[in-house]
Parts: structure tokens; sequence; C-alpha cells
């Protein structure tokens, strides 16, 4: 199926916001998601990825416009309750619960949607060095174990679509590829949908099949995986290099 023909699962029209009424990020954004998709958002620093992704979530002041999430609206509901509704979202700088152990915070991301316990033999399946730390503080990971705890921990809820905000922030190369390889994976597997920041154009590339610019808090150019493989330009141009 083209991704034309494909079911909206995310639909963002003409959406401002931002952090106050005097700060509008957001200036009538829109984009579309297919369901079973990974899309990712690139653009320069302060154009508008993670306010689109906190908006989303609800996490920030929407002035105007629509989202629209399974055909439902969602803008003004509270942060728990689009989290109930299937979005799950993994925020720059991983935010787990350091004190906490793995296993703890993995059964969090699990209790938030009334589940007793996570699908844990799902989970340690897709990250094995977790099972083998299971039982440690999450503070004790290296920076790429924390990374895959926090995406666990979202992938406890069994969510239908996952944003996630710069994952291979500060984490060496090899763990971004596996981490990478693991979401390309799942994605095949669960058939779950995925809004990706990232500025690292190789974790684009293994896992995004779409790239949609951001520019001063607007759309900008948007591309298939094999449009930017094929044409190097398109990233320098867009990125600003």
């Amino acid at each position: 199926m083209s991704a034309a023909a494909a079911k909206a699962m995310l639909s963002v029209r003409n959406l401002g916001a931002g952090y106050s009424r005097g700060n509008q990020v957001l200036k009538g954004l829109s984009m579309e998601l297919q369901a079973g998709r990974t899309l990712a958002l690139m653009g320069r620093n302060g154009m508008g990825k993670t306010t689109l992704v906190r908006a989303i979530m609800g996490l920030v002041d929407v002035s105007a416009g629509d989202i629209e999430f399974s055909g439902r609206a969602i803008v003004g509901q509270p942060t728990h309750r689009i989290s109930q509704a299937g979005i799950a979202y993994v925020p720059q700088g991983r935010e787990i619960f350091p004190g906490f152990s793995v296993q703890e915070n993995m059964r969090l991301g699990a209790l938030s949607h009334a589940q007793r316990e996570p699908d844990w033999e799902r989970l340690y399946g897709y990250f094995p060095v977790l099972r083998e730390r299971c039982n440690q503080p999450a503070q004790t990971l290296s920076g790429g174990q924390q990374q895959m705890l926090a995406i666990a921990r979202a992938l406890a809820a069994r969510p239908s679509l996952l944003l996630l905000d710069e994952p291979s922030e500060g984490i060496q190369p090899s763990i971004v590829h596996e981490i990478a390889l693991t979401l390309s994976r799942i994605n095949r597997e669960e058939q779950l949908t995925i809004l990706l920041i990232e500025q690292n154009l190789e974790m684009v590339q293994w896992l995004a099949d779409d790239v949609l610019f951001i520019e001063n808090g607007r759309e900008g150019e948007r591309f298939t995986i094999e449009q930017l493989r094929g044409d190097p330009a398109i990233f320098e141009r867009n990125m600003g290099l």
C-alpha cells in the first residue's frame, strides 16, 4: 500500500502552539502520518520539532488548529488521556527514574495503562541487555542502555504511536545502530507507527520511511527516504549546511 493510500493515524492541521501566548513556536504547521510508517522530523535547532511532539502530548498551549489521532480530536485533552488513547512519548534526555530498578521503570509504563505487568518476554526479546540488568538501578546503566530502557518503558503500554525525541543523543554509534535496527524490527513486527525527531542522518536513513523538514514553525519540504538517499544535497539544503 502506498503512503498516500494508507490511513492517516495522525493528522495535524494549521497548528499554532507555544509556551505562552506571546511566544508561538508553531505557526500554522500541517502534517500527516500514516499508520505503520515512520516519519522523521528534521530541521535546525529551534524550528519547532520538539514543540510539535509536546503539543501532540498536550504539554504546550495550542492556540490554533487541530490534532487528530485515529480520527479523534485530542487538542485540549489532558496528557494522561492522550497517552491512554495509544500515544507514547520518549522525550529528549530519556527522563527515566534513576533510583528505580530497570524492572520498576518498565513496570511503571504498564501501570500507567492499568496493566498489572508488562509483557516481559516481548520487551526483553527486543532489549536482551535489560533482562541481564533488570534489578540494577537505572542510573547505573550506560547512556545507550538508558535509552533502551526509556523506549522499553514506553512500549510496555503497547502504544500504536511512538514519539521519539533525539534518541541518538549522547550515544555511541554502534548502540545508535542497534537501537535503530530494534525500532525497525518493532515497526515491522507490530506495525508500530513512529514519529521521530532526529539529527543523526544515519539513524534516519536506517529507520524512516519519510522525512519532513520543519522551518520556522511550519512544514517544509517532505521526501521519501529513497529521495534523501539519492540526493544528499536535500539534507544539506534543508539543514542549512
